[in-house]
């Protein structure tokens, strides 16, 4: 039977979608999931000397996960220039019993919701259950998303101190997280310029940025913090030292952050860590790894992203726009 394919409209994404709902989605289904996924190593083309496109593909063996999916990605950093953002992303779903193409997407939209909602994940399952601050370094379009995530699943959050190196910017998202959360909202937003201040203060401090020197430094962090890094995904990206990994227990979304990831590639290579002593969200998710130890114990997870997640996302923004 022939099948129209839709257009799910980032309109209708954020009306699907809740960051509660998305972590809950992952938490069940990626232990399941995850052995019946084929996600070949991300293809990148040079479109010109700074330009590039991005292929992430992946497929299912599974009858409960009928799909295949490919992100498309573009990354044009020079249209700051032009006031425009650097990466656009489109996701299409396609039948993987019968080829048939069934949905088209917003990708970066659907990047945005997927990457918090691990960060949540991970917080959920290693942060102090007593949390109540949260520091957030970094403004940009991710921070509001895993501010949001945090929040879901950390009911215990009573304040949100947010950091950017362009105040204005750290301001504007106080402001605007205000007015989205509403008067009922039992959450403090406040924006503080004092970097060194402030992660001493954070029972989770997350990071989304595209540092390339550690702006998190590990003596500053409290006793018992959850540490969440988001922003590097290259070699020469950086934003936690080497004290953090080193005070801390460490898991990571997927083994691509042992090749990606600054902090855990340089740390891995100072001989400050062993890739043994490394964890994995999967495994933290069905209990094969310890988690939290105890309240004095600080945690560091490390999310690079992944074609798993990005299908997983996919499939509950599909199928539940279906159901209407």
């Amino acid at each position: 039977m022939a099948i129209s394919p839709v257009f799910i409209t980032k309109e209708s994404l954020r009306s699907i979608l809740s960051h509660s709902s998305l972590i809950q989605h992952f938490h069940t289904s990626l232990p399941t999931v995850s052995p019946t996924l084929q996600t070949p190593i991300r293809q990148s083309y040079a479109v010109s000397p700074s330009s590039s496109l991005l292929l992430m593909p992946s497929w299912s063996s599974s009858p409960s996960l009928p799909y295949i999916g490919v992100k498309l990605v573009t990354h044009f950093p020079e249209n700051s220039i032009i006031n425009l953002p650097g990466i656009h992303a489109s996701y299409v779903l396609f039948s993987s019993t019968t080829g048939q193409t069934l949905a088209s997407m917003d990708g970066t939209e659907l990047t945005l919701y997927r990457t918090a909602c691990v960060s949540g994940l991970a917080s959920k399952l290693l942060a102090n259950d007593s949390s109540k601050v949260l520091v957030m370094i970094g403004a940009g379009s991710l921070a509001p998303h895993l501010i949001k995530a945090h929040m879901a699943a950390n009911p215990s959050l009573e304040k949100v101190i947010i950091w950017n190196r362009t105040i204005k910017k750290a301001a504007d998202l106080v402001l605007k997280l205000k007015e989205e959360c509403g008067e009922n909202n039992s959450v403090c937003f406040e924006s503080n310029n004092n970097l060194e201040e402030i992660i001493g203060l954070g029972d989770i401090v997350s990071c989304a940025t595209n540092s390339d020197r550690p702006l998190v430094k590990g003596e500053k962090m409290k006793a018992g913090a959850h540490l969440d890094l988001v922003g590097s995904f290259k070699e020469t990206m950086r934003e936690c030292d080497d004290d953090a990994i080193k005070r801390g227990r460490v898991f990571v979304d997927n083994e691509a952050a042992l090749l990606e990831a600054g902090e855990i590639v340089g740390a891995i290579e100072r001989e400050v860590i062993e890739k043994k002593d490394i964890g994995y969200l999967v495994e933290l998710i069905k209990g094969d790894e310890a988690g939290r130890r105890d309240s004095q114990e600080l945690t560091v997870f490390k999310s690079v992203g992944s074609a798993v997640v990005d299908m997983l996302a996919a499939q509950f923004v599909y199928e539940n726009y279906v159901k209407g």
